[in-house]
C-alpha cells in the first residue's frame, strides 16, 4: 500500500461514492484499502425492463448473429439469461467489468477491446469491418447509442435488447441532511462521478447549501468526455481525470492527487 509521511496514502480524505448500490462495494473497499474513507450515496438506481420470454422470442436464434455485445456489467446482470447457457456464441465485452462478469457467469469473451469505450471495441478486427454482419447488442435503454449509430452506418445488421433502465435515485431528506452535515465537518472532500447521468441526478438532487458544498469538493470523473459534460450542467468545482470509470482507475486518479497535494 503506497503511504504517505507513514500513513496510508488516502488517510484522512473523504470519498462520496455515487455508483449504483450494486456496484459501490468494491470501489468502497479499494478506497478503504488506501486509507480514505468512504460514504455512499446511490445517485442512480438500475431496474431490470422487459420480459425474458418476450425479448428471446424477438431475437429468434442467437447462433444467427455473428457477435452479441454486452455493453456493461448491468447488460449481464439482466441479460445473460438470454445466452440460455450456450458456449458456442461469439460474445464481445465493453470493458473489463464488463468481461469479468461474463467470465463470472461462465461464458468466454472472444471480443474485447484494449480500451474501455465504444470508439475502442469498435476498432477490433471482428467489428472494425461489419458489413453484412447480424450483430446484437445486449445494453440499458437509455444509455450512449454511438455504438448502435456506428455499426449501422458502417453496414452492419443491428439488434438490440433493452435488459434495464437507470433511473434516478431519490435520497430521503435525512440522508441528504446526514451528508450535508458531512460536508460542513469537512468528512468529505471528493465526489465520485462515474457517468454523467450521475453527476446531473447529483446536482439535481442538491438544495442551495447542499450544491455550496458541491462546489467545493473535488470532483472525480473518468476522462474529458464526461469532464466536459460537467462543466456544461455548470459545475465549477476542481475536477481530477482518472484514466477510465474501472475502479483501479479511480483510485490511481486519486492517488496520483494526493501525491501532488503532498509534493511526494
Amino acid at each position: 500500500m503506497p503511504t504517505l509521511h507513514g500513513a496510508p496514502a488516502l488517510h484522512g480524505v473523504g470519498v462520496l461514492v455515487t455508483r449504483p448500490e450494486q456496484q459501490a462495494m468494491s470501489l468502497c473497499r479499494l478506497l478503504e484499502n488506501q486509507g480514505a474513507s468512504t460514504r455512499r450515496l446511490p445517485a442512480v438506481d438500475i431496474k431490470a425492463v422487459g420480459n425474458r420470454r418476450e425479448t428471446a422470442a424477438r431475437l429468434g436464434r442467437l447462433e444467427d448473429f455473428d457477435v452479441v455485445i454486452f455493453t456493461s456489467a448491468n447488460a449481464v446482470r439482466f441479460g445473460a439469461s438470454l445466452l440460455e447457457q450456450r458456449r458456442d456464441l461469439t460474445l464481445a465485452a465493453l470493458g473489463p467489468a464488463t468481461a469479468r462478469a461474463l467470465n463470472q457467469s461462465g461464458y468466454r469473451v472472444a471480443v474485447q477491446p484494449e480500451s474501455i469505450d465504444s470508439e475502442g471495441l469498435l476498432l477490433h478486427p471482428r467489428l472494425a469491418h461489419p458489413t453484412g454482419r447480424r450483430i446484437l447488442i445486449i445494453k440499458g435503454s437509455n444509455g450512449r447509442p454511438f455504438l448502435e449509430q456506428e455499426l449501422a452506418q458502417r453496414g452492419a445488421q443491428v439488434v438490440t435488447a433493452d435488459v434495464y433502465r437507470r433511473v434516478p435515485a431519490i435520497p430521503s431528506e435525512a440522508a441528504l441532511a446526514s451528508l450535508l452535515e458531512c460536508f460542513l465537518a469537512a468528512a468529505l472532500q471528493v465526489i465520485t462521478a462515474t457517468s454523467l447521468e450521475i453527476a446531473a441526478n447529483l446536482l439535481a438532487i442538491a438544495a442551495p447549501a447542499l450544491r455550496a458544498e458541491f462546489e467545493r469538493a473535488h470532483w472525480l470523473v473518468p476522462g474529458a468526455r464526461v469532464a466536459a459534460g460537467v462543466r456544461e450542467l455548470g459545475l465549477s468545482a476542481p475536477l481530477l481525470q482518472a484514466a477510465s470509470a474501472e475502479d483501479h482507475d479511480l483510485v490511481a486518479a486519486l492517488l496520483a492527487w494526493r501525491a501532488a497535494e503532498s509534493g511526494a
